[in-house]
């Protein structure tokens, strides 16, 4: 069944409400569409903690930088409907950018913790003010019981968690596992911008994370670890944002020796497509 489609937050409400009248409960998988694989696992995921899943599109300009690909951002808003009609979803709320930010909008969220990590903070510093300010309004409009993302925009998950924690937003942020490609890429709407060249070389930034996950459960340094990552990808063309180890909740760079938890973070450019990935050791 294709799902409903609104433009309006009377509408989103109106929806809503009639769902909690009828007691069931709601998840919500916010996107900036061109949908793949990835997002259709978030909402699968949905639909297995929640009665409806709505699903948010909507390219968000603030959380885009001057020099970033707003413009060049894929939008497929048709083809996103079919593939969530496929899919389950329930409700797609695509409102237009007045709707969102109406006049006089004057209102951010701030944020510090993970948000300022030195990772994506560092090369994109409105990024994460832009993406909790709208995800904040989605948990608000929608009164959703669960929120579902994916760990491929690994900081972004721990912004949105400990936002959502600190606010005491009535919401259960699930973060699910990156789905990857057959050759280990994470499936991402801005792979599309690679070349053929370019896409078969992109995998080297997992199979050197993993290399690097590997060496630290077998005793090196993280740091160590992570350095020698950085200098194979940069020797194989890419140019590197970071490459790093960090706590996997807090996000902070790891005491030395110490059991923490850890992500292996990375960030890099191949041609003109930025890069991200991170697995867990």
């Amino acid at each position: 069944m294709k799902p409903k489609i609104v433009r309006s937050i009377e509408g989103l409400h109106r929806e809503t409400a009639k769902w909690r009248d009828d007691g069931l409960t709601t998840a919500i998988v916010p996107t900036m569409g061109a949908l793949h694989q990835g997002h259709l696992t978030l909402v699968a995921e949905g639909l297995e903690h929640a009665d409806r899943v709505i699903v948010s599109i909507f390219v968000n300009a603030k959380q885009f930088g001057a020099n970033e690909d707003l413009s060049r951002y894929p939008r497929d808003e048709a083809g996103d409907v079919a593939k969530l009609a496929e899919a389950g979803a329930h409700l797609i709320f695509a409102p237009p950018e007045k709707e969102m930010y109406g006049r006089n909008f004057a209102t951010t969220v701030v944020l510090k913790g993970p948000a300022k990590a030195n990772l994506e903070d560092k090369f994109r510093p409105h990024f994460f003010d832009g993406v909790a300010t709208i995800v904040a309004k989605l948990f608000i409009q929608s009164g959703a019981d669960f929120a579902i993302f994916g760990q491929k925009d690994y900081q972004q998950l721990q912004v949105v968690t400990h936002m959502a924690r600190d606010l005491d937003m009535p919401i259960e942020v699930i973060g699910v596992p990156t789905v990857r490609a057959s050759d280990g890429m994470a499936l991402s709407s801005r792979n599309q911008y690679l070349t053929k060249t370019e896409r078969k070389q992109a995998t080297a930034i997992y199979k050197s994370l993993t290399q690097a996950a590997e060496k630290i459960r077998n005793g090196t340094d993280p740091q160590k670890a992570m350095r020698a990552a950085s200098r194979s990808l940069t020797t194989l063309g890419f140019k590197v944002d970071y490459v790093t180890a960090r706590n996997a909740e807090t996000l902070a760079v790891p005491v030395s020796h110490s059991h923490e938890p850890l992500r292996l973070l990375a960030a890099a450019w191949l041609g003109k497509t930025r890069l991200i990935d991170n697995i867990e050791v």
